[in-house]
């Protein structure tokens, strides 16, 4: 936390901002998540799920915006596999084997939670 939460919201009233907004703005709280098991396959899936993460976690600070640090790939372990085979007959012997392993990655995302002042000119 960097400032004061407010009454949660919705998520769905949370804007995401690639840049500082025009209108003036408060600092809530440093926002950070990843894609960690979501049921997300695709890269956009995962990035969808961080930026969604982050919005549910805003939304319970007050905050109806999050001007967005980041997205990137972090390695989340590895996944692998292997087969082998061997068979002797009187004074010889033969093996083989085979492996692969992938190495899985997930999507990490970070912001600052802000709630954004109405504008003042609209309210008039």
């Amino acid at each position: 936390m960097v400032g004061q939460a407010r009454p949660p919201i919705s998520p769905d009233q949370v804007q995401i901002y690639l840049h500082p907004p025009a209108n003036k703005y408060v600092e809530i709280a440093l926002l950070d998540t990843s894609s960690k098991g979501a049921f997300a396959f695709s890269a956009q899936g995962k990035t969808n799920a961080v930026i969604e993460r982050l919005k549910a976690e805003a939304a319970k600070l007050g905050a109806n915006g999050i001007l967005l640090e980041g997205v990137g790939d972090q390695a989340g372990g590895s996944v692998g596999t292997g087969f082998g085979s061997a068979t002797a007959t009187g004074h010889s012997a033969f093996g083989y084997g085979f492996g692969s392993s992938a190495t899985v990655f997930h999507k990490t995302g970070d912001g600052l939670a802000i709630y954004v002042e109405p504008d003042q000119v609209a309210a008039r």
